[in-house]
């Protein structure tokens, strides 16, 4: 009886599957993301360039890239949550959206209106999940897409008319609690005098955009640690404004105590810059201990971050 022989070619071992990336989504095509990720790129990569050479480099607008970067890895973070979601586009709404974002980038690219072309992104993206996954995708991204409008410059205007009154409350506050130290301190507007010295109390001192990434910190601590209850969120996001404003007191005593025992130079060299680094510590602080104390009051209803 004869048997037949196993081909060896045929039994030869077959190469094993390559693995897929830990990163990638389940489900998803490479291909499409590629394309994707390469769309969204060739759109804001030169508007992120335009933003870092201008508004991005000054004091006032400096948290941008960290927004933006926090934002980005959000949505990283939920990648894989949405890749397991139903698939239930909403090819309408979503075309719709995107067809809104795109039409606000032109909008913004062309005519200079920096505010309308970051702040397309967020339409663009929130479109995107539309057309692929449905409005379960935004409810679950809302966050990150949220958490992207404080990086859009705000209006000149806006920040001029609302930062005048601070800067004359900040340093009214900061002359009156030198003055009780019996520091020799003076206020004409928004000029504090120091012994034989002046310091102005500029935008970046007093100003909205400190209050504006106070408040964007406020919001990424209170989504990373879960919070659910309604009450506890707002009334922590509305005391982190009272909070910013005395963190900006902060830094101004500190640049007066510092221009007082050391001198002009020292002022408004390295240790002006420092300051800046202590208002967002004191900022944090005073929101922990705030929250800390909203806990004895008010449950958090805190549920086990995703992440």
């Amino acid at each position: 009886m004869m048997s037949a022989v196993p081909d060896p070619v045929a039994t030869q071992a077959r190469p094993a599957a390559r693995p897929r990336p830990a990163w990638l989504p389940t489900g998803a095509d490479p291909l499409v993301l590629a394309m994707l990720a390469g769309g969204f790129a060739l759109l804001y990569l030169p508007t992120y360039w335009d933003l870092a050479q201008t508004i991005w480099a000054s004091d006032e607008q400096g948290h941008g890239p960290i927004i933006l970067a926090v934002s980005l890895w959000l949505l990283f973070q939920l990648r894989h949550r949405i890749a397991a979601l139903p698939s239930r586009p909403a090819p309408m709404l979503g075309g719709a959206v995107f067809a809104f974002g795109l039409l606000l980038y032109a909008l913004g690219r062309t005519q200079a209106i920096i505010m309308f072309e970051a702040g397309s992104q967020i339409a663009v993206i929130a479109g995107l999940l539309l057309i692929f996954k449905g409005g379960a995708a935004l409810r679950m991204a809302w966050f990150p897409l949220f958490f992207l409008l404080f990086m859009i410059p705000l209006p000149g205007a806006l920040v001029a008319a609302v930062t005048t009154p601070l800067k004359a409350a900040v340093s009214y506050v900061a002359e009156l609690l030198m003055y009780q130290l019996g520091y020799p301190v003076a206020r004409s507007g928004v000029i504090l005098h120091v012994g034989q010295y002046q310091l102005l109390v500029a935008d970046a001192c007093a100003g909205l955009n400190s209050m504006f990434t106070l408040e964007a910190l406020g919001l990424l601590y209170m989504n990373l640690m879960g919070y659910t209850s309604v009450v506890r969120n707002v009334t922590l996001a509305v005391l982190v404004i009272p909070i910013a404003f005395v963190a900006n007191v902060i830094r101004v005593m500190i640049l007066i105590l510092v221009t007082y025992h050391f001198g002009d130079a020292a002022g408004q060299g390295f240790v002006h810059d420092f300051a800046g680094m202590v208002l967002f510590m004191a900022g944090l602080t005073l929101m922990l201990m705030t929250d800390k104390l909203l806990g004895l009051f008010i449950p958090s209803g805190r549920k086990e971050a995703a992440a």
